[in-house]
Order: C-alpha cells, then structure tokens, then sequence
C-alpha cells in the first residue's frame, strides 16, 4: 500500500472521530471570529450545525457565507506538536429554514447524535441550522504529507504538491 492509499483509508475514519468542528468566520467588515459547533455530516461531506442566533459565528454566517472547519487531532494524542492531524474545508453556508422537511430530518439527525439536549435546543427559536458545504478542503497528516480535496470529489484525497509522495 502507497503513502496515498494509507491516507486515504485514515482520511476515511478521521471524520468519524469528531463531535463538534472548529468553525472560522468574518463579519461583513471582515472581523474574524473563532469557534466551534457540534456537527452532523451527510454522505457529500455536507457539514450541518445547529448554533444559536445570539452567536457570533451565527451573526457572521448571516451576513458573509463563508467559513472555514476544522477537525484537529487532540493535543494529547499527537506525536508531534508542529505536525498535528487535521482537515480542514473551505464551505458556503446556507440556512436551513425552520419546519422543512429537512430542517426536521436534520434535527432527527442531531437528537440521534446528541441525545435529548436537542429537544430544549428545537424549542429555542434563535436557534438555527446552517448547512456548510465544501468548496475544496486539506488533510494534513504529518510533516511532508498534505492531501487536496476538491469540491467535485470530497471523498478522494489528491497528493499537494510538494508533497513527499512515495511508494512503500
């Protein structure tokens, strides 16, 4: 197996492991902002959060649709500090409205995820569900090991180039 199909097969679980994302966002001034959100995830990658309208993050991606996830190794599972696991996506928001079919398939999916927290949370109407979708993202597994992923294939990872690509 080539470094490329190693890293496909963890990109493949690395997802998996995650609750919440780390979500970056600007204002319409171009003020940044860092957070974070628990997540559900379908089949295309599509990322869905469910954050209340008293956030800055909430206030940002109701004025400037992009933002940028991330989903980063823990700190104390690394091997090595500067060379951290992650991934992360380049996505354009849209709000899911309220009492949809999919804004109810999508609360179905957070309460089986999350359990019964959901419930108080679809009861608070500042409450919204904003689905990201990716552009394009990166995963990055080590030193000399970034992969690309493009908006037409979320589920393949590209070798970047520079990339320390061999065969084992």
């Amino acid at each position: 197996m080539n470094n490329i199909e190693k890293a496909q097969a963890e990109y493949e679980v690395f997802i998996q492991k995650f609750q919440s994302a780390i979500i970056s966002t600007a204002s319409n001034q171009g003020i940044p902002d860092a957070s974070y959100a628990p997540f559900v995830m379908d089949e295309s990658k599509n990322i869905y959060i469910y954050v209340s309208g008293l956030s800055t993050h909430t206030q940002n991606l109701s004025v400037n649709p992009h933002a940028s996830v991330m989903l980063i190794e823990d700190e104390g599972k690394t091997e090595q500090i500067f060379a951290r696991r992650r991934l992360t996506f380049d996505c354009t928001a849209t709000l899911i409205e309220r009492e949809t079919d999919i804004w109810q398939e999508i609360v179905n999916q957070f309460h089986a995820r999350f359990g019964e927290i959901i419930e108080v949370l679809s009861g608070l109407l500042d409450f919204r569900i904003f689905k990201l979708t990716p552009q394009q993202g990166r995963f990055v597994i080590g030193f000399g090991a970034a992969y690309s992923i493009s908006g037409d294939n979320l589920n393949k990872l590209k070798p970047t180039p520079g990339n320390s690509e061999k065969k084992n």
